[in-house]
């Protein structure tokens, strides 16, 4: 699934076009994806301004002038591909061979924005913008990890007392939005923190070296263009290239990158997901 840096690669490639455009016409080509689309979708979009295109966690936000914001779970497989009159780097044709393209934006600029979702987790909605925090999707939702409402003292607090592991922990999206499972994995990994450890027994200092290095992790994979697993790509059809930085994440039974440890990256599966890490390096 797309974590925050290859959402917030999306989002930097549909700024240019889709920020500031109206929405002249909407091809709905089915009428769901993982959820049924709203009622009246392409027509409560037509017509509409996008003033803003943000990201909270791992959804988009468009906040659209009729007083309602567009959001956008990639899910698994979604992607957008832009084509027509996009300007400077996004201006290419559509990959060919697309054969789930669900919807298609057209903007008033000439630009066409298509969605595709082969396996069809991603979802859609309108939701009023006034309500948009306390909707079920964003309720309940930590600080971003890019944001200064993240940071050890913020982290403390959350896991006081918590006897599960930080791994698990960081990924509960009420502790932290929009981690997943790569980033934590290259964060505890770099942070030569155990993902074994009790979350509430993580130090002070650890805790601030965690923050640092998962701030920093996120930063050079935003960059970099995300992470390229299976079918993410940036909105301008380019594939992200973070993944030939890790130095952790699928990397099980190649040797420690760490100076002088001699270990081995070792996987093991916590909380469903898969963890990679060095027994050695990481206490």
């Amino acid at each position: 699934m797309p974590e925050l840096p290859e959402v917030e690669t999306v989002r930097q490639g549909l700024r240019p076009v889709l920020e500031g455009a109206v929405i002249a016409r909407v091809e709905q080509n089915r009428p769901d994806l993982r959820f049924p689309l709203p009622k009246d979708f392409a027509k409560r979009l037509t017509g509409a301004r996008v003033e803003r295109l943000n990201r909270r966690a791992k959804y988009l936000l468009a906040e659209l002038s009729t007083g309602e914001t567009w959001v956008t779970h990639l899910g698994m497989t979604g992607r957008f591909t832009i084509s027509g009159a996009a300007p400077g780097v996004f201006q290419r044709e559509a990959p060919t061979g697309e054969k789930h393209q669900h919807l298609v934006f057209h903007t008033e600029a000439g630009t066409r924005i298509g969605f595709a979702d082969a396996r069809r987790f991603g979802y859609m909605d309108l939701i009023p913008t006034g309500g948009l925090e306390s909707h079920p999707w964003f309720a309940g939702l930590g600080p971003e990890p890019l944001g200064n409402g993240f940071n050890a003292e913020q982290l403390a607090t959350a896991f006081k007392g918590k006897t599960q592991n930080v791994k698990v922990s960081l990924l509960d999206q009420r502790i932290v939005a929009g981690l997943g499972n790569i980033y934590v994995c290259e964060a505890l990994y770099r942070s030569a923190i155990s993902p074994l450890k009790p979350a509430g027994k993580l130090k002070k200092p650890q805790l601030e070296r965690l923050v640092a290095d998962v701030r920093v992790i996120l930063a050079e994979a935003i960059e970099a263009g995300g992470s390229t697993l299976r079918d993410f790509a940036g909105a301008d059809g380019e594939l992200g290239y973070f993944q030939h930085r890790f130095q952790a994440y699928d990397r099980e039974g190649e040797p420690c990158l760490y100076p002088g440890c001699g270990g081995a990256i070792e996987r093991i599966v916590q909380g469903g997901r898969s963890t990679f890490w060095c027994r050695r390096h990481q206490k």
